[in-house]
């Protein structure tokens, strides 16, 4: 499997058809329904789910937050893909969240996971039933993972 970043023309639409596909091939269902009449990246960043996703880097850092993730993490689209993945959780928890990832990357995809995010003002809340995947073309080319969920509390 090769790594693989997104970049070019037509990124953002490239990106979002790669992670619905990815989803719809490893569990076997659409992440959300979609219209072909717009284009999936515009679906995709005002879904009512969260989506978000981190790149191939050593320490992944996180190339795509939709709009609800971005309220949750309350940053802005510059803040939230500038940040290291792993910041998204409390730093006692990191290690934990590493044994997820490692889970996910052998399995291809994980789709009951809750734990606990630390948003940018300090503010916390509990993710739930998330689901957790790699994101991989049809060629087999390896981009990184995503996770989406609807449920959430905040603590």
């Amino acid at each position: 499997m090769r790594l693989k970043s997104f970049t070019g023309i037509g990124t953002e639409e490239r990106h979002a058809l790669i992670l619905l596909d990815s989803y719809r091939r490893l569990l076997g269902k659409p992440l959300m329904e979609t219209n072909a009449d717009k284009p999936a990246a515009e679906q995709l960043f005002e879904a009512p789910i969260a989506v978000l996703s981190h790149g191939t880097q050593l320490a992944p850092v996180l190339n795509y937050g939709n709009r609800t993730a971005l309220g949750l993490w309350e940053m802005d689209w510059n803040a939230f893909t500038s940040m290291e993945s792993r910041h998204t959780a409390e730093p006692l928890i990191q290690a934990e969240r590493q044994r997820f990832l490692e889970a996910v990357a052998a399995k291809g995809y994980i789709d009951d996971y809750s734990g606990i995010r630390i948003a940018a003002s300090g503010r916390k809340f509990r993710i739930e039933e998330a689901v957790v995947w790699n994101l991989v073309d049809e060629a087999g080319d390896y981009y990184g993972q995503a996770a989406a969920f609807a449920k959430y509390t905040r603590v």
